[in-house]
């Protein structure tokens, strides 16, 4: 465990043994929406970095860990294929009681006369030892095995980037509902303030019933939106623990606001890079080797394949019981063993046609591969420049929303305008600063995409 996830542990117990209390959230910077994190709605709250949970999610998740076992597994495999180019030994010890002795007829002397041949009991034991001298296809079975780990571990980081992907996603969503209920939940708090000043000047008698009555349902009409942001803040947080493998009644929140990501978003551009690390096209890569390497074996398997034997063995023949008479007498043996294939009824050369048909297929797959890669980049680019320009006209519409409110509030305090003008001008608000967010949003979860694309690692 790194010196990262061994503090973010401790942390996260810590927080939750002391019952730490909630964060606060500031207003955000003048170029965004002035949203306040209220603390005490958030008691039980535990702050935590993007960084944080994609190294929890990355420690804890079990499709990592199956990718990781598997990468093991393959690994064994190929020891398994190098095994069979060492020398095998083996032990053998049998025993044979005979039940009828074999029988043979000779002539003799113009008789013909019956023997019996064999003995009662057979002991047999000895030491096998053999040695591949000449094994092509085993030879060429290990740079496969290579291969095939090298697939296996491009398959486990393709399920680490997906992974991170998934928990940027969900982190981004988490500050989205977060700051979406901060935006909400200002326009309620300001729909609850001008209620009770109706509510005042009603029983003061400087404004009518019909001003307390219309505030008053502003108030109820916004309680349902509230409720569902709220609702929304805590799915969210769900699936964030999910993803990372955590206890779900942890309340975890983001330690920075959509307005603080802004500030470091446009600096992406300049990281852009090729698909060199699209895991896609290097999992493709890797299989048009071992079709390459698959048809080269095939083709291998036409040569001859030679073996060397050696045996060192002790037979016992005796008659009577079973354990009379036992006396082992060595023999041993050495040779060698060509196998020269000649005809199989083309199954060799239709395994090689296949093999051959599978690496032109995969090609011809890398080709389609690349232009449709080449394409979703460009695309992804073109979408990110986009949104970039709508966050710019979103902050802009959130000043302006800004001010045209305060200017609103100031001709309602005077008298100059009605409550209802007062309240367009609020909805506007409100509506320029959800806006503003989920453009930010988007343009996170864009360029998350396009490093899941482009195969970017978490540094």
């Amino acid at each position: 465990m790194t010196f990262r996830k061994q503090r973010l542990t401790l942390l996260l117990v810590g927080m939750l043994a002391l019952g730490m209390p909630a964060f606060s959230q500031n207003e955000a910077s003048a170029t965004g929406p002035a949203l306040v994190f209220n603390a005490e709605e958030y008691v039980d709250s535990i702050p935590i970095s993007l960084r944080e949970c994609i190294d929890i999610a990355l420690s804890k998740s079990p499709t990592i860990k199956v990718a990781d076992l598997e990468v093991k597994r393959v690994n064994y495999s190929k020891r398994e294929t190098i095994g069979n180019l060492l020398p095998q030994i083996g032990f053998s010890l049998s025993y044979q009681r005979s039940i009828e002795l074999q029988t043979i007829r000779m002539n003799m002397g113009g008789e013909s006369t019956k023997l019996k041949m064999g003995s009662d009991n057979t002991w047999n034991t000895g030491f096998t030892l053999s040695l591949p001298l000449i094994a092509p296809t085993l030879w060429k079975a290990i740079s496969i095995s290579d291969t095939q780990i090298a697939q296996n571990l491009e398959a486990a980081r393709s399920s680490r980037l997906e992974l991170v992907n998934q928990v940027k996603k969900a982190y981004y969503a988490l500050m989205l509902a977060i700051s979406s209920r901060g935006v909400i939940r200002q326009q309620y708090d300001i729909a609850k303030y001008t209620a009770d000043v109706y509510s005042k000047q009603f029983q003061q008698g400087t404004a009518s019933e019909y001003d307390v009555l219309r505030s008053e349902v502003q108030v109820r009409n916004l309680e349902p939106s509230l409720l569902d942001a709220d609702i929304s803040v805590k799915q969210c947080q769900l699936s964030l623990n999910v993803l990372m493998g955590i206890d779900d009644a942890l309340n975890l929140y983001p330690d920075v606001t959509m307005a603080d990501m802004q500030q470091d978003m446009y600096s992406y551009m300049l990281d852009h890079e090729g698909l060199e690390d699209n895991s896609s096209l290097r999992s493709l890569k890797l299989q048009q080797k071992m079709a390459k390497q698959n048809v080269d074996a095939k083709k291998l398997s036409f040569l001859p394949t030679l073996a060397a034997s050696f045996n060192v063995n002790w037979l016992s023949l005796s008659n009577g019981p079973m354990f009379k008479d036992v006396d082992f007498s060595p023999y041993s043996t050495v040779g060698v063993n060509l196998s020269l294939p000649i005809f199989s009824g083309g199954t060799r050369w239709n395994q090689l046609k296949q093999a051959q048909v599978q690496q032109k297929e995969l090609e011809l797959q890398k080709e389609n591969l690349v232009n449709s890669l080449n394409m979703q980049v460009e695309l992804a680019l073109d979408n990110i420049n986009r949104q970039a320009k709508q966050i710019d006209s979103s902050k802009e519409g959130v000043r302006q929303a800004q001010k045209a409110h305060e200017i609103m509030l100031k001709s309602f305090q005077i008298g100059a305008a009605t409550y209802l003008q007062l309240q367009d001008s609020e909805l506007a608000n409100s509506s320029a600063q959800l806006s503003y967010l989920q453009s930010i949003y988007n343009y996170l979860v864009s360029t998350s995409e396009l490093d899941l694309l482009l195969g970017k690692e978490v540094p």
